[in-house]
């Protein structure tokens, strides 16, 4: 019985690759997403009883936003992992 001998390189991607992945895309895109969508929600909802916009409670919800965007992307479940 022959066995081949099995030769691994490790990839030496380092950050330019990384960022050139697909998956990176996809959770940026989705943080963004997230984002517009919590400062959408912060527009529409609280800032209409305001003459001008808070910044620190804009902050809450585009921050909130981003974090949904990038568990959406970043869960288990996203991947088939369930």
């Amino acid at each position: 019985m022959e066995f081949k001998k099995l030769e691994l390189e490790t990839e030496n991607r380092g950050l330019k690759g990384w960022i050139k992945t697909r998956h990176f895309k996809t959770s940026i895109i989705s943080i963004v997403v997230g984002a517009a969508a919590g400062f959408g929600y912060y527009y529409f909802s609280e800032a209409k009883a305001f003459d001008s916009v808070i910044f620190t409670e804009a902050f809450k919800f585009i921050a909130m936003g981003g974090f949904l965007g990038f568990f959406v992307t970043n869960s288990p479940c996203a991947r088939g992992r369930c």
